[in-house]
């Protein structure tokens, strides 16, 4: 089939800017197109998602996610998690050790004393295997080795995209094993509802929603104490909308170890695995919403505490705190904390994530 980048797009990105080949194995660039002409721009280095252009309350489409405009910029970022993937193990795990039936493992170090997202060389810095179905299906494959990054098992992994008709990116995942392992899959989005811009505006002003009685407390490396808190009367109530800069700035030791939000919620359940309502964006002056549904126990809030104005596509520039991420996941460190919903694949079990992002406007 026609790959849709192939014809004129309204996102201004290249096809050849980012072909080339790592590994032996070839990038490319995929643009999914709805009815209404609104884009998703994805490449298959590391899953990352380069844009995502939707109408304001004025019909007037912008990108509303963090990305570059040519695969090396993809590859070099100073952002390594900007929009990609992530994997083995989405979040944080505690000195990078666990324990897994009776055994020890051992995994990279690289965010302080601990391991973060899948090691030093995780699924975002992968060459996944793309077939794009159609305009708006694109489908990405990945087989990770045995030991890779110090996880046991061969992992077989699938990701699916879809951008439908009522402006909801779908993103649904897959995992089989041939031995136990752990496996905690998500996708570093940085939404900037407000349109990425030279300098995109700081999220303080977005409103944010999020469908959680409690969240997880961390210490001052951002690993979860194991303590299941309750957001009434904290800066961390978002039950009902406010502004993410109503209290980000607030003295309060949480906020401290994370520079910011960058804390795991507990979604509300009925039932575990259901798809329901996680979370909520409203960007006041542009009028976009973006609503998040995920099966996944819980969701990590993460305010871009830590972003170094690193410049993006067409010149944009991504100041700190001028993205939000809401990376839909299983909780940090769950190897070493038994009674958080298990992360542990079986071989003969399948691993299943849904989660999607519907974008809208309010007038």
């Amino acid at each position: 089939m026609t790959n849709a980048t192939e014809t004129q797009n309204i996102c201004g990105l290249k096809r050849e800017d980012f072909q080339t080949t790592v590994n032996g194995k070839k990038t490319d660039l995929f643009i999914l197109r709805n009815k209404d002409g609104n884009e998703v721009a994805i490449t298959n280095y590391g899953g990352a998602i380069v844009a995502i252009m939707v109408p304001d309350k004025n019909g007037v489409r912008a990108n509303v996610i963090q990305g570059h405009d040519n695969i090396q910029d993809v590859i070099n970022s100073p952002e390594p998690y900007l929009s990609t993937l992530i994997g083995r193990y989405g979040n944080r795990i505690c000195k990078g050790r666990f324990q897994l039936h009776g055994k020890e493992y051992m995994l990279p170090i690289n965010d302080g004393p601990n391991s973060l997202h899948g090691g030093k060389h995780g699924f975002n810095q992968k060459v996944w295997e793309a077939l794009q179905m159609n305009d708006q299906t694109l489908v990405l494959k990945y087989v990770s080795p045995y030991g890779e990054e110090g996880f046991s098992g061969e992992v077989r992994v699938t990701v699916v995209y879809q951008f439908n008709d009522d402006n909801e990116l779908h993103i649904d995942y897959m995992a089989t094993t041939n031995k136990m392992t752990v496996i905690n899959l998500t996708h570093h989005g940085f939404f900037s509802l407000a349109g990425i811009a030279n300098p995109t505006p700081t999220v303080e002003n977005i409103e944010c929603q999020i469908n959680a009685d409690y969240y997880l407390p961390i210490d001052n490396t951002s690993i979860p104490t194991g303590e299941i808190r309750f957001v009434k009367d904290t800066p961390f109530d978002f039950r009902t909308p406010k502004t993410i800069g109503q209290d980000i700035d607030s003295d309060n030791e949480q906020l401290k170890n994370g520079s910011g939000y960058d804390h795991c919620y507990v979604l509300n359940k009925k039932e575990e695995k259901e798809l329901s309502f996680a979370a909520m964006l409203k960007d006041p002056v542009s009028g976009r919403t973006m609503e998040v549904y995920t099966t996944e126990p819980g969701i990590q809030l993460y305010t871009d505490n830590f972003g170094s104005g690193i410049t993006g596509q067409h010149g944009a520039t991504f100041p700190r705190r001028s993205a939000i991420c809401l990376e839909c996941q299983h909780f940090p460190d769950t190897p070493n904390h038994p009674y958080f919903p298990s992360v542990v694949l079986k071989p003969g079990c399948e691993y299943r994530q849904n989660t999607f992002y519907r974008f809208g406007v309010e007038k």
